[in-house]
């Protein structure tokens, strides 16, 4: 897997290099250079190239980065509104002019095939100053007239641990992320800002002992997936039951079940409520049919309780609604269930109205590997912490919920993080057209197959948030991000495991 670090955890890896490792400032900001001149090239189609360049180390890169071009034959300027210098830029601002580059003091009405962005590094947060949001509406408008754009680390105005934009940011086609990718590129705006995110490895060393976050690429979730034997039956894949639906929920749980059926589970059991079971007789025909006894204050009858604690996995809340008695099928399945339990939508939204106070002693008392998979407003409302506070956390928002109970936290959206008490991961696989009703029920249904199928929690959501992402990305192509379904993404999950192995 490759990282995903903060700005701080940057210059801190950094800072090892050159002061334990003993790789000079300046070897590492050739390296940088040099990586975003071969990435320029083959972004330049004909014309001349704009490295926008500000004072301190990422500027730094762009002059190297601008020399090196030049001696490549190519036409080059720079424009640099910095007034003040880090040692290393000063450096390379003076190799480059010795090496007869051109210093503009201001834009030009001149155009461009390319325009390199080193205005600001990963350190960046909050507004941009006048000045800097000049030369940033600038690089902006050269890609209105055609340009492409290439962000060194990342778009300059853009924050580098949690991907926000206060007032303006460059909007990138391509950003070369140096050593490591940079939160910033895949969190909140950022992910749109950055265009494509590509990583250069210029040799910065990790720290030893500290575990960084890790993003979720197609090896890793192949590598999760056990092949299969031929001499197997559907016993050998467990069983799982998705419990859910309402009247005025009927889809949530349908879309979860095809979605645990094309995921490898060999069991799948549809839990609905008996005044709703009637409207899912032979629509999914591989799935078996039982019904809840549902009344006010619970969902389960002693019937029901037998029965479930038998499965290998549990997903449990999709379309049931808020109530009392959804939150006390959650803490029955919390305190007695002893398999892999995925609570999701009204679970979550239940026990975080009816049993808030009681969540330390569930989660300490629970017997079951747990996964929830809450999107920003419900993890809002299981936390107590606003959207806005969750989303400033960046990497680090699912993670003391996740330690504090022991539990898998996936929390969703555009880019997904998924935490353990030992180790988060990020999910970028997906597009635009997920966001529509029924795409977390899928979502749900695919962890639990997976669970059912010996996998951890953890590994579960892991591969199945890119799963889901991949298969929404295969159906895109057919479909278009308008008009794609939860269905249509369920359909293209056979593809979405067959990528695996392409």
């Amino acid at each position: 897997m490759k990282r995903v670090l903060t700005s701080v955890q940057m210059r801190e890896a950094d800072r090892y290099t050159i002061e334990e490792k003993g790789v000079g400032a300046e070897t590492l900001m050739e390296r940088a250079g040099r990586a975003l001149a071969d990435c320029a090239e083959s972004l330049i189609n004909g014309g001349g190239v704009l490295c926008v360049c500000g004072g301190g180390n990422n500027g730094g890169d762009g002059f190297v980065c601008a020399r090196i071009l030049l001696a490549r034959g190519y036409e080059v300027n720079t424009v640099c509104i910095a007034t003040r210098f880090s040692a290393d830029c000063e450096n390379a601002k003076g190799k480059y002019l010795s090496a007869g580059g051109k210093l503009l003091n201001d834009f030009s009405d001149k155009k461009y095939a390319l325009v390199i962005d080193c205005l600001l590094g990963t350190g960046f947060h909050g507004a941009i100053s006048d000045e800097y949001a000049i030369a940033v509406q600038k690089i902006n408008d050269y890609k209105s007239s055609g340009a492409k754009v290439l962000s060194a680390d990342i778009p300059s105005g853009v924050n580098g641990d949690n991907g926000e934009v206060e007032t303006l940011a460059v909007c990138a086609d391509t950003t070369l992320c140096i050593g490591e990718y940079k939160a910033g590129v895949f969190l909140g705006d950022g992910i749109d800002y950055a265009g494509e995110a590509l990583r250069a490895d210029i040799g910065i060393a990790m720290l030893d002992g500290v575990k960084y976050v890790a993003l979720t690429e197609r090896e890793d979730v192949a590598k999760l997936l056990p092949k299969r034997k031929r001499n197997t039956h559907k016993g050998s894949y467990g069983k799982t039951a998705i419990v859910g639906g309402s009247i005025e929920y009927t889809g949530a749980p349908y879309l979860s079940t095809l979605a645990c059926l094309r995921s490898g589970a060999g069991y799948t059991t549809l839990f609905v409520p008996e005044n709703v079971l009637p409207f899912y007789v032979l629509k999914a025909p591989e799935a078996l049919l039982k019904p809840l006894h549902v009344d006010e204050e619970n969902v389960f009858n002693e019937e029901n309780k037998a029965e479930i604690l038998a499965y290998d996995s549990v997903a449990y809340g999709m379309g049931m609604g808020i109530s009392e008695g959804v939150a006390n099928g959650a803490k029955y399945l919390l305190s007695q269930y002893e398999g892999k339990l995925v609570l999701d939508a009204d679970a979550l939204n239940s026990l975080a109205k009816y049993a808030k106070e009681e969540f330390t002693a569930l989660f300490a008392n629970k017997k079951c590997d747990v996964v929830i998979t809450p999107h920003l407003k419900e993890f809002s409302r299981l936390t107590g912490e606003s959207v806005a506070e969750l989303k400033k956390k960046g990497l680090s928002a699912p993670i003391a919920f996740a330690r504090e109970h022991a539990i898998t936290v996936l929390l969703k959206n555009a880019v997904s993080l998924i935490a353990d008490k030992e180790d988060v991961f990020v999910n970028i696989s997906g597009c635009a057209g997920q966001a529509k009703g029924g795409s977390g029920d899928a979502l749900s249904g695919v962890i639990a197959s997976l669970c059912a199928q010996g996998l951890s929690a953890t590994e579960s959501a892991v591969a199945g948030a890119y799963l889901v992402g991949k298969s929404a990305e295969i159906a895109s192509k057919e479909q278009g991000e308008y008009s794609l379904t939860a269905s249509d993404c369920i359909t293209c999950l056979g593809k979405a495991f067959l990528s695996l192995y392409d």
